[in-house]
């Protein structure tokens, strides 16, 4: 599969796709925990459940993908 969009800019950024938890993701982001939950919600379904702690990486690029890379 090629790489989207994100991915190229994630390459950029020298952020890495990879299983990240909700605090990781919301200190890549940061926020903290509870905000990143609120704007997780609207994609709850679609995201699915984590593994664990920790959201897959094809969760991952869809969160990306729904909230712009970290840092933009």
């Amino acid at each position: 599969m090629p790489p989207t969009k994100f991915e190229m800019m994630a390459e950029q950024e020298k952020i890495e796709i990879k299983p990240y938890s909700k605090q990781e993701l919301a200190s890549l982001y940061k926020i903290g925990v509870r905000s990143m939950t609120t704007w997780l919600q609207p994609f709850e379904k679609a995201i699915g459940k984590r593994h664990g702690r920790y959201y897959n990486m094809k969760q991952v690029r869809y969160i990306f993908d729904k909230l712009g890379l970290p840092g933009d």
